[in-house]
């Protein structure tokens, strides 16, 4: 009986794998198999996810403090996981943020951290990533974590850098995949939905937001730990060799409305 998702031996790169998202499809990966790579700025926190992963999954691990923004530590970081494994078969680029304000009160600085950490550093890590081991190997499976708000706008709160920097990451995607097609690299975006974490739980729970859910979702709710891992484990997988420059929500359908 063969396992279209099995990722035993191969090494995955989770970005803003301390808590929330990350985490989730880091152990997503890790019970098919993968190594796991966690990445972000907090030591203490990736340290707790490693091992934690490295217990419950029996796979290994390894946590690297990475500040996106800064090429010289992603490159580091990079050679730091190519020391220790000899390869890297999957980056989840996940790390990122949210300036939520009306447009017209949003700084500069506001806009310009916002491109820099979602946009400009999930380039650098895929450029590291790729230049220094998916290239080589002729190999790879890079996915970007966009949003669904890098597709559409929003009337609820206002996000305008976040979503100019989503929808960069989405257009990023189909370019990467344009160049690195040719080198057995495929990447792909998820572009998820409203999803339940430690810092969205208070916030989807409002009245407010649950009316929005039932009017603006067609599922009338909102997403639960668990339903981005399929997504993540087919476009880790060999089995999704055919497939990429693709976009895919995972939003309840928000999106096709």
């Amino acid at each position: 009986m063969k396992n279209y998702f099995d990722l035993s031996g191969q090494v995955a790169i989770v970005t803003g794998c301390s808590t929330g998202l990350g985490v989730q499809m880091a152990k997503a990966l890790a019970n098919q198999g993968a190594k796991i790579v966690a990445v972000a700025r907090r030591q203490n926190l990736i340290d707790e996810v490693a091992a934690d992963i490295a217990k419950t999954y029996g796979v290994e691990t390894l946590a690297v403090r990475c500040d996106i923004t800064d090429t010289d530590a992603v490159n580091a970081m990079v050679d730091k996981v190519m020391e220790k494994f000899g390869r890297v078969d999957i980056l989840i680029n996940n790390a990122g943020t949210g300036a939520v304000a009306p447009a017209e009160d949003i700084t500069d600085d506001q806009f310009a951290n916002e491109m820099n950490i979602d946009l400009f550093g999930s380039f650098k890590v895929a450029r590291a990533v790729a230049k220094k081991a998916m290239i080589p190997a002729k190999y790879g499976r890079v996915i970007n974590i966009a949003s669904m708000y890098g597709l559409v706008g929003n009337k609820i709160a206002g996000s305008a850098p976040y979503h100019a920097a989503k929808g960069g990451v989405v257009n990023l995607t189909r370019a990467l995949a344009s160049e690195w097609g040719k080198y057995g690299i495929t990447v792909n975006a998820i572009c998820p939905g409203y999803f339940y974490t430690d810092l969205t739980r208070d916030t989807l729970n409002s009245d407010f937001f649950q009316q929005n859910a039932k009017t603006m979702i067609p599922e009338e709710r909102y997403g639960n730990e668990g339903e981005l891992d399929s997504a993540a484990i087919f476009l880790a997988s060999p089995a999704s060799s055919y497939v990429t420059g693709v976009n895919l929500p995972v939003d309840g359908g928000y999106t096709c409305m």
